[in-house]
């Protein structure tokens, strides 16, 4: 195997504005070889999502490593056991990581999840932001049969589908926002969301209070921003505020921004507001991918996302997912 070798995309130096192709350089290395407890892995599709531009930044405050300038950037993916000596996994084992953005990956025995075969109609629904989507519905915002809920970025990976859990748990209607009309439609036609708020139709506030007359219930936020705003300014008394991305900051080209929040408007109505991170809620994975293939078979869940194909698409893939270009997860089949 010394003789073969795998491209991987690196990262050349840190942003100063939008994430541009010169920001990354892909290189063709040997295939490594894996020592006795160690697995080498064939990456077959890799996730791209919105928090990579946060990571390309040196400091971040995501408990998570930031790309390394001169090194692969890394993200989830998933593939096939190619040799893994001293381990429990045998060649073909279909298994799930956090080295993506390479071809063949080389990771330690702990950190690669087997799969189950067959489990999911598509292997790429393991690469789906739904943990996060049900941690914030769930244990965020504790969804209920009758909620009036609205799900700020409803067009993405986490949003998409936060939205149908949200009908699953029974809200009695959810309310979306996204930044074009085709995005609307869809979100309406295809992923039964009841209404959706358009970014810059006209102030976000007066949307949402035309969808929501008698108020909402709970908030799934993915933004922050003006859309945060409007939403506590529509809150029921006793709603339930799940903070759960923070697209406003990430997509600022890493300038500091900042949501003012009226603190006493808050406490007056018993309003609570809870940042909620996968980081702390792990154990929920095997969960979704059990309610994720229920959902599958039964046509109550669907899985919005686009696929690019070859890694030399995964610049690409990650400038068009900041740019809003796609409805859902996006993913990079090697």
């Amino acid at each position: 195997m010394t003789n073969r070798t795998h491209r991987e995309v690196r990262l050349t130096a840190r942003p100063t504005g939008p994430v541009t192709d010169d920001l990354f350089e892909i290189v063709e290395v040997p295939v490594p070889e894996p020592a006795d407890g160690q697995v080498l892995v064939r990456n077959s599709l890799m996730s791209v999502t919105a928090v990579m531009r946060t990571l390309m930044n040196e400091v971040t405050d995501v408990p998570m490593p930031s790309f390394v300038v001169g090194e692969p950037l890394h993200g989830a993916a998933v593939g096939e056991v190619v040799a893994a000596p001293g381990t429990d996994l045998q060649p073909g084992d279909l298994v799930q990581h956090r080295l993506g953005w390479r071809e063949y990956a080389l990771v330690d025995a702990a950190q690669a999840q087997r799969l189950a075969p067959g489990l999911l109609p598509d292997p790429a629904g393991y690469l789906s932001q739904g943990p996060t989507a049900l941690m914030g519905i769930d244990r965020g915002a504790g969804v209920r049969p009758g909620d009036t809920v609205f799900v700020t970025g409803a067009a993405g990976g986490v949003g998409s589908l936060a939205g149908q859990i949200a009908k699953l748990r029974g809200a009695s209607r959810v309310i979306g926002s996204t930044g074009s009309r085709e995005k609307a439609d869809r979100l309406r036609k295809e992923f039964g969301f009841d209404a959706v708020v358009i970014r810059g139709a006209g102030p976000i506030e007066e949307q949402l209070r035309a969808a929501a007359p008698e108020g909402i219930d709970v908030l799934f936020d993915n933004v922050g921003g003006e859309q945060l705003q409007a939403a506590i300014a529509v809150a029921r008394r006793g709603a339930r505020l799940a903070l759960v991305g923070a697209l406003a900051t990430q997509l600022s080209d890493g300038a500091a921004t900042t949501t003012p929040i009226d603190t006493l408007s808050l406490l007056s109505r018993g309003i609570t507001m809870r940042g909620v991170a996968l980081y702390d809620h792990l154990d929920i994975v095997p969960q979704w991918h059990e309610l994720f293939a229920q959902g599958l078979r039964e046509g109550t869940l669907a899985f919005p996302h686009a696929r690019l194909h070859g890694i030399e698409q995964a610049p690409r893939a990650l400038q068009e997912l900041l740019a809003g270009k796609h409805l859902g997860s996006v993913l990079v089949e090697l």
